[in-house]
């Protein structure tokens, strides 16, 4: 049994979805970031980075934070959605280590400054859409190459990036402008066990892609 520490954020959603697609059991335990779960003495024990998610597999013992970590554990676990090939597999981690390095960093702040505080910084708003907008072309090429982001196989480096996506409207992108992406992105968003995992820890609905001006 694995403890899933989590909220409704990209990064949590990326380890819900990789636990219903790898069908290992858990248990969630909810830490709503708006409220200060994330800082209580318990949590710390679990987070040190004081950052959902963090898991505890009961199995072993062993206690894990950072999305990326966790993603990869929890593909070396199952023996799925990672490839035992060494060059296949360094081609995962490394569009891996892309999502979190800029994809989700930068669309964060992207939504941050276009969403939530929209007027507070035109530099801003006009530097990270900007970026949001490089990134999704690096996505949209390699994803013109093969079917998902890191081959033709659905792996972590996809479940790491499409929860990310699935914010695209507060990063004022529109998925119709990067076809390859939005083929990649509702492809992803009717597979049974993603669907079950964004509903973790709340209720939630897939969102689907919508036009607009941007």
């Amino acid at each position: 049994m694995i403890d899933l520490y989590t909220w409704a954020t990209p990064n949590g959603k990326k380890i819900s979805i990789a636990l219903e697609e790898l069908d290992l059991p858990y248990r969630v335990h909810k830490i709503d970031i708006s409220t200060g779960d994330q800082f209580t003495p318990e949590f710390t024990r679990v987070s040190p980075n004081r950052k959902i998610p963090a898991i505890v597999d009961q199995e072993n013992g062993i206690t894990l934070m950072e999305s990326g970590a966790i993603l990869m554990y929890l593909a070396d676990k199952a023996g799925r959605l990672a490839p035992r090939e060494p060059q296949a597999y360094w081609q995962v981690v490394q569009w891996l280590m892309w999502q979190k390095a800029g994809f989700g960093p930068m669309l964060g702040q992207a939504a941050h400054f276009l969403a939530y505080n929209r007027g507070k910084s035109e530099y801003s708003e006009a530097r990270y859409h900007q970026e949001a907008q490089r990134l999704y072309g690096v996505l949209d090429t390699q994803l013109a190459k093969s079917e998902f982001i890191a081959s033709d196989e659905y792996s972590i480096a996809d479940i790491a990036a499409w929860p990310w996506t699935a914010r695209h409207d507060l990063q004022s992108i529109d998925l119709h402008h990067y076809p390859n992406v939005l083929r990649w992105y509702m492809a992803i968003a009717a597979r049974p066990a993603v669907i079950r995992g964004w509903a973790v820890p709340l209720p939630a609905e897939v969102p689907l892609p919508k036009r607009f001006d941007d």
